[in-house]
């Protein structure tokens, strides 16, 4: 999708004004209490809502999410900052924020979760900002950011309150809530904006509907991958509640011991797999089964976000240095669970890639053309 480049370029200015801001309150002295981070944080946000406002004063009435996006942005650039710094790349920027407000960011887990924010996420703001701009629909865009958001959230909070930062959480922490109902609204308002028009013809949605799902190979991989994840997840799930069984024990000690890291992100991450991820395997298999599932395009790319951003997290956070090294991934081990979690991550964009490209499957079946009256003789 193109983006606008006037638009684009005002975006990134205002995005990238997080770093002197950043840089600035980082050298006054006065922030260094959690409280006057918190209060300072929401300053800086209501400043940068009232800045985007002039700027951009006919586009928020056309889409609030315009505004959504260009605050996103910046604070995806504040992330970047803070995943950068953790890792020694820059210095003297964020340091005071993940001290006093949110120490929890310094996990592997929280760099990670830095990462995918400041780079796909902020992508993504740029280029929904760009069809807001040029009156264009930006569906497919807004559903994968709407599953990657929205997961990293699922993750991202329980894991805070449960794990060993559970003692440490500061008045930051509850500015987090906020964005519990920005994916609610956000979603609400990407699924009411009308699908982009197919070329497919209803002899085409017909002659595709009508094939079995032997004559269909590439839907056939899918279902045999929907199927292994779902065991997938569901085994994993068992492991990290503890079940006795002697795969579990041999999984989570050779394979991924990181499971079993107190911080609690990776626990969470395996739940929500076990409890969202899985009944969602089951329907689309079902949806690939049986033709006119309209609703499989949409939810396919919402968990293509889902599983992209979790399994980027879950990966780099468990062989990152500040990661223990008894919970990192065994170097004998490697290879094995590298594979699988690339597999497991790759596979509902494939699944979301098919639906787009060839959606004649899903659409609603054309109704059939009653026979014409016999001739009489």
């Amino acid at each position: 999708m193109e983006v606008d480049i006037r638009l684009a370029g005002r975006i990134a200015a205002l995005s990238l004004a997080a770093l002197p801001v950043s840089y600035v309150l980082s050298h006054v002295p006065v922030i260094s209490h959690p409280v006057w981070v918190a209060l300072m944080s929401a300053l800086v946000l209501g400043l940068l809502f009232l800045a985007i406002y002039n700027v951009a004063r006919g586009e928020i009435p056309h889409d609030p999410l315009y505004a959504v996006c260009a605050i996103f942005a910046f604070t995806s650039v504040v992330d970047l900052v803070i995943a950068l710094q953790e890792d020694g790349y820059v210095v003297g920027f964020m340091e005071f924020y993940t001290k006093e407000a949110e120490p929890y960011l310094r996990t592997a887990h929280g760099i990670f979760s830095c990462y995918w924010d400041g780079t796909v996420h902020y992508l993504l703001y740029l280029a929904m900002a760009g069809a807001i701009r040029k009156r264009k629909h930006f569906r497919s865009l807004g559903l994968y950011w709407l599953g990657s958001f929205a997961t990293s959230l699922l993750v991202f909070i329980p894991g805070n309150m449960l794990g060993k930062y559970s003692s440490e959480i500061r008045p930051s922490f509850f500015l987090t809530f906020l964005y519990l109902l920005i994916p609610c609204w956000a979603g609400v308002r990407i699924f009411h904006q009308p699908r982009a028009p197919t070329s497919c013809t209803p002899d085409v949605v017909q002659e595709s509907q009508r094939k079995r799902l032997l004559q269909r190979p590439a839907d056939l991989a899918l279902l045999l991958y929907l199927i292994l994840a779902a065991f997938f997840s569901l085994f994993r799930g068992l492991v990290v509640l503890d079940c006795p069984t002697d795969a579990c024990f041999v999984y989570i000690y050779q394979y991924e011991p990181y499971l079993r890291d107190p911080v609690a992100y990776p626990k969470v991450q395996m739940l929500v797999y076990l409890f969202y991820f899985l009944p969602f395997c089951g329907l689309a298999a079902y949806a690939l089964v049986v033709p006119g599932c309209t609703w499989l395009p949409d939810w396919a790319l919402v968990f293509a976000g889902a599983v992209g951003q979790a399994q980027f997290s879950h990966v780099g956070a468990s062989m990152h240095p500040r990661t223990p090294f008894t919970y990192r991934v065994p170097d004998d081990a490697w290879a094995c669970f590298f594979l699988c979690n690339l597999l497991f991550a790759l596979g509902p964009h494939l699944l979301a890639y098919r639906c787009l490209r060839q959606p004649a499957f899903f659409l609603p079946s054309p109704p059939r053309t009653p026979p014409g009256p016999k001739k009489q003789q």
